[in-house]
């Protein structure tokens, strides 16, 4: 006989630094914008124990009660051993994504946003943005020991955002400006970029300490920016941003040939690293078709779109 189980879709939005990258980890002010690309998690209850993952990354068999790790996933089960006790039954969890996990649009935040709140509603729990924000942190958190949270608010919140870790502060940015996005091809590791910056402040500590400090002013002077809608403005403080970035040690040629032939065009307000550097991403303010580049473009747009739920009928 058949009988109807509700499914629970949840998306999130992928997200992008804009400002404040390695300066948020000392307390220091951070922008970010959470973009059109997002994350789908499905989650079908199950009658049984049982819990099967489905995703790009990886297939996954366990039981809830007794959730093995594995390290493709583990964002994924840290968010379900979390809320484990309090579940009624396993369950099957289909995973989609709008993004490559290769390119840093924070794809961890976005998964692990989304899953968290799938999991709120099959235990029947309200969960609001602030607690889901809290609870996601803290997987995130328990995965990888540290992290800003910076993507996570934009997943969670959408749209622009201005951020603290401490004390927390979310605020929402006023806009939605144009923005590109161009890949370098390749990647470091955030933990690894961190290490190498970490060395380099041994050697000159105090002159680091302003460096973070230079990017904090930098920052709070583009959030005023983007308060006023002055994009001409706040692509010059991007372009200032990017030059502590260099100082920093986390350019390199690539990054900086992306930057300089983006700011060749008029149409282009500000360019700059988006994320940890050496590598990974340029974000630049403003969009040029006629703009040919030997790399990468990433179609995105900034989103006013937050943590969305869904909840559809399935019959079994």
């Amino acid at each position: 006989m058949e009988h109807a189980t509700s499914v629970i879709k949840v998306t999130a939005p992928g997200s992008i630094m804009l400002m404040g990258e390695h300066a948020v980890l000392f307390g220091h002010r951070a922008i970010a914008c959470a973009v059109d690309k997002r994350m789908q998690v499905s989650l079908i209850p199950r009658t049984d124990r049982v819990v099967v993952i489905r995703s790009a990354l990886a297939e996954y068999h366990s039981n809830l009660d007794d959730l093995e790790m594995d390290a493709r996933l583990n964002f994924v089960i840290f968010a379900i051993r979390q809320v484990a006790e309090n579940l009624p039954n396993g369950f099957e969890l289909d995973i989609h994504s709008e993004f490559s996990h290769t390119v840093g649009l924070g794809s961890s935040a976005a998964v692990t946003a989304a899953l968290v709140k799938a999991l709120s509603i099959y235990q029947k729990e309200k969960l609001p943005r602030r607690m889901l924000f809290e609870r996601a942190l803290a997987v995130i958190h328990g995965v990888q020991g540290r992290g800003s949270g910076t993507d996570l608010a934009a997943s969670v919140y959408g749209g622009l955002i201005g951020y603290t870790v401490k004390p927390q502060q979310v605020s929402a940015l006023n806009g939605l400006p144009s923005i590109s996005l161009f890949y370098a091809g390749y990647k470091t590791k955030t933990a690894d970029v961190l290490a190498r910056v970490t060395e380099h402040t041994k050697e000159f500590p105090e002159l680091y300490s302003s460096l973070y400090q230079l990017m904090h002013d930098t920052t709070i002077k583009a959030e005023d920016a983007i308060q006023k809608q002055n994009w001409p403005e706040l692509g010059l403080l991007m372009n200032v941003y990017q030059g502590l970035m260099d100082a920093l040690g986390v350019n390199d040629a690539v990054l900086s040939d992306i930057v300089y032939s983006l700011r060749r065009s008029d149409a282009i307000l500000g360019a700059k690293i988006s994320g940890s550097g050496l590598g990974d991403c340029v974000i630049a303010l403003g969009t040029d078709e006629s703009l040919s580049l030997p790399y990468e473009s990433i179609a995105v747009a900034v989103s006013g779109d937050g943590v969305e739920v869904e909840v559809a009928s399935h019959v079994t």
